[in-house]
């Protein structure tokens, strides 16, 4: 179970958001391979697995409770390892 483990670029990926306006909850606290965030914009959401870019790629692979989550999931939900990669995922979709 992943915890509340929060990877090291989090921080500065939820500031970004914050500051071109975007609404961010963490939902770290949930575990259970849930993802990260939760974040609104211009009246959508988006669920983002953060994961840390400076890491090799072995250590940037979804955990087993993160997979079974993401294979039940419904709705949208994407992976990002910066903050280009989340700014461009809210500012594309929500245009």
């Amino acid at each position: 179970m992943r915890g509340n483990k929060i990877d090291s670029n989090q921080g500065e990926i939820v500031a970004a958001l914050r500051k071109i306006g975007c609404s961010v909850t963490s939902l770290a606290d949930v575990g259970k391979g849930c993802p990260d965030l939760l974040v609104g914009l211009a009246g959508k959401n988006f669920l983002i697995e953060v994961k840390d870019g400076q890491k090799p790629p072995s250590a940037q692979k979804l955990t087993s409770d993160q997979e079974s989550w993401h294979k039940v999931w419904q709705g949208q939900v994407k992976v990002i390892t910066n903050v280009n990669d989340a700014l461009d995922l809210v500012t594309i979709a929500a245009v």
